[in-house]
């Protein structure tokens, strides 16, 4: 198995410039998963490995196992690995993945109840990736992104997210196809706004559900104002009149949990 130890390497460089690019990953068709855990995530998910490098020297006892090898696998040297890999302690592990077409918004309709979180012109590639995680652990139905202003395969978010993007049903779209699917299946649309909105806690969410939230520096657009059900909001009780997007995410989903402790 041939060994890389320089940045110079065109292997490396290809790495590089997807990792670094997202024009870069939409003409290769490839984006870049760091870490073992996300790894394994990305595999069960369905996604395929075009190229790994991995460094023995950082390995956990496990070594690869769990992770099948592609044709093109490297090993790398620790000095390489720290000067490519965004973290640390992902144990040595670094991927070029193949990514999937579009998914289907119609995909994300099942046989439970659903609870949609929609985010309308997320920026942040940190907080998207922290919604995940938070949507992961509250067993949302779906994620749906809509006019996204960062892609689904961004390193950043893949990791913010610690490879929830692979576990938790995500679809980027526009805001007028996320409105009609919503519509077409009943679901119920609250926008998280502090205008003329009712608290949280005191809207049923046991329903058919979609919690939207916009960007933190201009919120929603008056197109989800229109044509939502209820407008709720979080009691803000300092100074302040804003929380980060994902920590309002995750207690706007945790009510959402609250609410169908029946249902669990």
């Amino acid at each position: 198995m041939e060994s890389i130890t320089s940045t110079k390497n065109p292997k490396v460089k290809r790495l590089l410039d997807i990792q670094q690019s997202s024009k870069e990953r939409r003409a290769s068709g490839l984006f870049v998963v760091e870490g073992r855990r996300e790894l394994q995530h990305c595999l069960c998910a369905g996604y395929e490995v075009d190229t790994l490098f991995f460094c023995p020297d950082l390995l956990n006892e496990g070594g690869v196992e769990g992770v099948s090898l592609p044709q093109q696998a490297y090993t790398i040297s620790s000095a390489l690995y720290e000067r490519i890999a965004y973290r640390g302690t992902t144990e040595g592990m670094i991927a070029l993945v193949r990514a999937k077409g579009d998914k289907d918004l119609n995909a994300l309709i099942g046989p439970k109840t659903p609870l949609f979180i929609v985010l309308e012109r997320v920026e942040k590639p940190g907080n998207l990736g922290a919604i995940l995680r938070s949507a992961d652990a509250a067993g949302i139905t779906g994620v749906i992104v809509c006019d996204p202003l960062t892609d689904l395969y961004n390193p950043n978010l893949i990791r913010a997210s610690l490879g929830a993007i692979f576990t938790v049903p995500t679809v980027a779209c526009t805001s007028e196809e996320c409105i009609d699917f919503l519509k077409r299946n009943r679901v119920n649309v609250l926008t998280a706004q502090l205008q003329d909105s009712h608290l949280y806690y005191e809207t049923d969410m046991t329903k058919p559900t979609a919690i939207v939230m916009g960007t933190e520096s201009t919120g929603l657009t008056e197109q989800w104002r229109r044509v939502a059900d209820a407008h709720i909001r979080i009691p803000m009780l300092g100074q302040l009149d804003s929380l980060n997007v994902s920590v309002s995410a995750a207690i706007l989903m945790y009510e959402a949990v609250r609410q169908r402790k029946a249902l669990i």
